[in-house]
């Protein structure tokens, strides 16, 4: 396995990712991939053979995303590294693939020494997210409840 920044060549299998972790990871269309990957700061992806078995894509503050959580933080925080999806393909989770990609997350924060934002859906639930979170130290920040849904807020500091 080797890792490697992303590029517009990666939408398509970003988005099969993804959709393989709906709910958790939010609903996006190939299109409003290649936009995030033209927003971030940091986007990085884990290869074996050329095929992308996870990925990680975050954004620093004050770009013009739309978000709700987002925005969230960028109202909140003047500076941090917003980890907006991470996702492991359906066949290579439990694998130690989501920890190596939050390795790279947590390498760019120490680098910048900037804090790390996350959310985790509280509803629709996802327990295995909190747990990982937990495990990389995070802390919640806050609650955000739109629409349907809720989410913890997390922060990650040194």
């Amino acid at each position: 396995m080797q890792t490697r920044e992303l590029t517009q060549y990666d939408v398509d299998s970003i988005w099969l990712i993804n959709e393989q972790g709906l709910p958790g990871t939010g609903k996006v269309t190939p299109r409003e991939i290649s936009h995030l990957l033209e927003l971030s700061t940091l986007s990085v992806g884990v290869f074996s053979n050329n095929e992308l078995l996870g990925f990680v894509i975050c954004l620093s503050p004050g770009t013009d995303y739309g978000s709700l959580n987002y925005v969230w933080f960028n109202n909140k925080y003047d500076q941090f590294i917003y980890v907006d999806r991470i996702a492991v393909s359906r066949d290579y989770r439990n694998r130690g693939i989501g920890s190596l990609l939050y390795q790279e997350v947590v390498s760019y924060s120490n680098q910048h020494s900037i804090p790390i934002a996350a959310e985790v859906n509280l509803n629709p639930p996802n327990p295995g997210s909190m747990r990982f979170h937990e495990r990389f130290q995070f802390k919640e920040v806050g609650i955000l409840h739109h629409e349907d849904k809720s989410v913890a807020m997390l922060m990650k500091i040194k």
